[in-house]
């Protein structure tokens, strides 16, 4: 456990703390904007640690909280036709559409399988020749290549009945939007670590220095959050704003060109909606039109005619949580009409939300607030 341990050190956590507090001279507000460091610094406590000038607050970093309505809808169609084969990503299941989920299509009869990768969704349709078998194609950047690879191998193929339900999205587009926000109360960022080991970081740097925000591309770990907070303090501190890398030993400035190489030959940006936020302009990605036959709602246009896009439930506040402006244990509804078991909202049922992180390790505060 040696690589893991160096990670979680306890006695260099507190450490990283100290000086964290030695620096800090004024209030600041930080955003993390991957999923995967609001769960660390919930599940280890890592904002306890901080000074109280220094407020967390937890960004859109979970493409699974931020999957439309209507999305889902398409889904929950698809998934209920005849000789259809529902591939998806295990978070996806509990996710609340209109008034269902695909746990409750599949308990129903339907034939939804959960896969580990989308490469994994040629094989059953070599193996299903005669059903149509789509994939759920959910995530940010980092999960982008493998489905990329897929569409490319079944054009390669020549695979017919295998094709994509799109709901790919880019992180750079959603910072410009929180920070091009009146509401913005952002003075820094943690980037997403994983996002830039494929796409690099290139592309921070007009980003920080248009909105005068540094931005620390992070990682995972409690030591990597409290280092790149450390960093970002460096430079609020002393009036800088750059992009800088605290992963180093996952990313570099290029990213994987190769990987880079498979997305754009098979996808382009598009307009894409946000779950609780509303359309953010080039921040999704759509299926060139060489690799067009591959899109499932192109395929499916007749049996996804009755769907129309559906709003959020009022009472859930997962927008905002998701743009910073509160916790989810501001939300009325959290702990009480929202549970991992009956949800309101995808940020209590993914493994990346901010409320599945606070209703599993902070559940107590539906009590205390």
């Amino acid at each position: 456990m040696k690589f893991v341990d160096e990670y979680r050190d306890a006695t260099l956590a507190q450490q990283y703390a100290q000086k964290i507090a030695e620096i800090t001279t004024k209030k600041w507000i930080i955003m993390e904007i991957c999923g995967g460091q609001t769960h660390s610094i919930v599940k280890y406590g890592i904002d306890a640690l901080l000074p109280p000038e220094i407020t967390l607050i937890h960004g859109p970093g979970c493409p699974v909280c931020v999957t439309p309505i209507e999305l889902i809808d398409y889904a929950l169609a698809i998934a209920s036709l005849r000789d259809i084969i529902f591939c998806s990503f295990g978070d996806m299941l509990r996710v609340p559409g209109t008034d269902k989920d695909l746990l409750t299509v599949k308990a129903n009869g339907g034939d939804i399988r959960i896969v580990y990768s989308p490469l994994d969704c040629l094989k059953i349709a070599q193996d299903n020749p005669k059903k149509q078998v789509v994939f759920f194609a959910v995530g940010f950047e980092t999960t982008t290549p493998a489905t990329a690879m897929a569409v490319y191998q079944a054009a390669q193929q020549r695979l017919n009945n295998f094709s994509l339900l799109v709901s790919h999205v880019l992180v750079p587009p959603a910072m410009e939007a929180i920070l091009g926000s009146p509401n913005c109360q952002v003075q820094g960022f943690l980037a997403a670590g994983h996002v830039c080991t494929v796409m690099g970081y290139e592309q921070y740097n007009p980003i920080a220095k248009k909105y005068g925000v540094p931005i620390v591309v992070t990682g995972f770990e409690p030591i990597d959050i409290l280092q790149g907070i450390y960093l970002c303090l460096q430079q609020l501190e002393s009036g800088q704003a750059y992009c800088e890398n605290q992963y180093i030993r996952s990313v570099q400035e290029t990213g994987n060109v190769v990987a880079q190489q498979i997305i754009q030959e098979v996808f382009e940006v598009v307009p894409r909606r946000w779950r609780g936020i509303g359309e953010i302009g080039e921040s999704g990605l759509g299926l060139r039109q060489k690799y067009a036959l591959f899109d499932a709602i192109k395929r499916f246009s007749t049996d996804l005619s009755y769907v129309s896009p559906s709003a959020v439930p009022s009472v859930c506040i997962s927008g905002e949580i998701m743009q910073g402006y509160k916790k989810p244990h501001d939300c009325p509804a959290f702990g009480t009409q929202c549970t991992p078991e009956q949800p309101l909202g995808a940020p209590m049922v993914s493994s990346e939300g901010a409320c599945a992180a606070y209703y599993r390790y902070r559940s107590y505060q539906t009590v205390n607030n």
